[in-house]
């Protein structure tokens, strides 16, 4: 297995905040610094310095980061046209050095769309499926040749599909929990399949309806990564794990439950059964992004026993 760290910095984060989890996150050994793509904090607290923008932030962790990789889990169709995303990422990826991966999704949040007068169509599904289409075509045109696209929502004429990511391809994660167009839509456009906070149980047939896909086009259902987000709250003791629960509103029973959370050896035994269920990646969702120690905490009593 391999770990990326998770955030979700419309909870109330800055960018220095987020440069000291992502720094950590690469001094620490894990393998990639990802994070949220929202605009609004989601239910009541103090907002903080208010949102920042994905991609903004990644060109900036870019320059300031070696080794881990970067990216969103997930970027919405609805904030940025495919033309413009693809030229983001892009760069993004020129400026890292190879080290991006382009999260995307249909988006769900109403509230912050009304909030900053972001339109939110109804249906949303053919949106992502066009998306998809669009970024990975300006980025796989030749050099030299143009890529044009027509349909009802989007229309792309003679675009000169510059500039190029580092990376050929550059990795796109596909991710959900729908049982058919979903997996339809990763077998045919992702590197990778996430499941978002899993409910239990449910991991291996969310799996094999994408390796399913997966072979229905003609594609290794190996070639694909596995991968799964979980809320991750650890501690040495039961007083240190409650401690950790309640800095971020959380129940320990409930996230027990959802999570991967209590002892290390508690998580080590829910991810050995992930990894059983076809799970190769996990992304620990960190949402008390002051607590650093907890970081340095996972990466020695829980990483090492399911590394790679």
């Amino acid at each position: 297995m391999d770990f990326r760290i998770f955030t979700e910095p419309q909870q109330g984060a800055s960018y220095d905040e987020l440069l000291a989890v992502a720094q950590a996150t690469e001094r620490l050994g894990f393998d990639g610094f990802f994070r949220s793509d929202h605009y609004l904090r989601m239910g009541d607290g103090d907002p903080g310095a208010g949102p920042t923008d994905a991609w903004t932030t990644l060109a900036g962790l870019a320059r300031e980061t070696e080794r881990i990789r970067l990216g969103t889990l997930v970027s919405s169709v609805t904030y940025r046209y495919p033309g413009i995303l693809a030229i983001q990422v892009a760069q993004v990826d020129q400026m890292s050095g190879g080290r991006v991966e382009l999260g995307l999704g249909t988006g769900w949040f109403e509230e912050e769309h009304k909030a900053y007068g972001i339109p939110f169509p109804p249906k949303r599904f053919d949106l992502l499926e066009e998306q998809l289409e669009i970024v990975t075509g300006l980025w796989a045109t030749e050099p030299g040749e143009t890529y044009s696209y027509s349909s009802d929502n989007y229309s792309l004429e003679n675009a000169p599909a510059l500039p190029k990511p580092v990376q050929s391809p550059l990795p796109v994660i596909v991710g959900g929990k729908g049982a058919k167009r979903t997996p339809l839509l990763a077998a045919r456009f992702a590197s990778e399949f996430n499941i978002p906070f899993p409910d239990p149980g449910t991991v291996p047939g969310l799996v094999e309806n994408v390796r399913r896909a997966c072979v229905e086009l003609g594609r290794d259902p190996d070639a694909m990564v596995y991968s799964a987000a979980l809320v991750a709250v650890a501690g040495a003791d039961e007083a240190e794990f409650a401690r950790r629960a309640a800095a971020i509103g959380r129940e320990p029973a409930e996230l027990r439950t959802n999570g991967l959370a209590g002892t290390p050896s508690e998580i080590v035994d829910k991810l050995g059964a992930l990894r059983e269920q076809g799970i190769e990646r996990v992304y620990l969702q960190i949402l008390d992004l002051g607590d650093l120690d907890h970081l340095d905490f996972l990466a020695r009593e829980v990483v090492p026993h399911l590394a790679e």
